[in-house]
């Protein structure tokens, strides 16, 4: 049997193929982790993943760029995961447009309060500049959070930590904190948490509660677009031009 693995790999670690095989595997052992915790937020099933997959690259000497030519498959993938997040939204349409004010009201605010929040903390503790403007689109999902902070003359690749690391983070203490603040309405908690955690927190919500999940995916999407291109005339307009 290990022959086989050991012979499996090799044939895999030739090809393309050996990042995807690597990501998916991370992620089942991961899943399987987060299951047997009773999907106990503290077992996110992202971070152990992040984990086992840079532990393998390390241990192997991968460069990232070869693990990649693999992984990009899964990559390619979030697009229609993303527009998948349609459907559940579109049988709950007639609510999303009957409360479409304070939904304009909350993503102005939640958007503007993640950015301000984390930045302002950040300039407090005497960060960099590049880092400051990595932070802004923290709650931004990844891919987007790194076009935004390139954009805004932020590290890319900081961005992305930022972003998947606040995502780690929302769905983790994202329960504990609605229930201090004594939230309660599924729709409420999963815009709250699509809006402040992007994707993870996302699907987050949705193993939570179906409701929960459909608002947590509008938020998502919603907060994404708006922060394309807000936040790059606000960081300008702020610079003075």
């Amino acid at each position: 049997m290990t022959d086989e693995i050991f012979r499996l790999w090799v044939y895999l670690s030739a090809t393309p193929l050996a990042g995807l095989a690597l990501t998916l595997v991370a992620y089942t052992i991961a899943w399987g982790a987060y299951a047997r915790s009773g999907f106990h937020p503290l077992a996110n099933p992202v971070p152990i993943a992040v984990a086992l997959v840079v532990a393998a690259l390390a241990a192997t000497r991968t460069p990232y760029a070869t693990y990649f030519e693999g992984a990009q498959f899964v990559h390619f993938l979030l697009g229609p995961a993303v527009v998948g997040l349609a459907v559940p939204l579109a049988r709950d349409l007639a609510n999303v447009r009957r409360l479409a004010g304070p939904i304009a009201v909350a993503l102005v605010a939640g958007s503007a309060t993640a950015a301000a929040s984390a930045v302002a903390i950040a300039w407090a503790l005497g960060v960099s500049p590049a880092t400051l403007l990595s932070l802004v689109p923290k709650s931004v999902t990844a891919p987007v959070a790194m076009g935004i902070a390139e954009r805004l003359g932020g590290l890319p690749a900081l961005a992305a930590v930022f972003a998947v690391a606040t995502g780690v983070l929302g769905a983790v203490i994202g329960r504990a904190v609605f229930e201090a603040a004594g939230v309660t309405d599924a729709r409420a908690r999963g815009f709250a948490l699509g809006l402040a955690a992007h994707g993870i927190g996302t699907a987050r919500a949705f193993q939570v509660d179906a409701t929960a999940g459909t608002w947590a995916g509008l938020a998502f999407g919603l907060h994404a677009l708006i922060a394309s291109f807000a936040l790059p005339v606000v960081v300008v307009a702020l610079r003075g031009g």
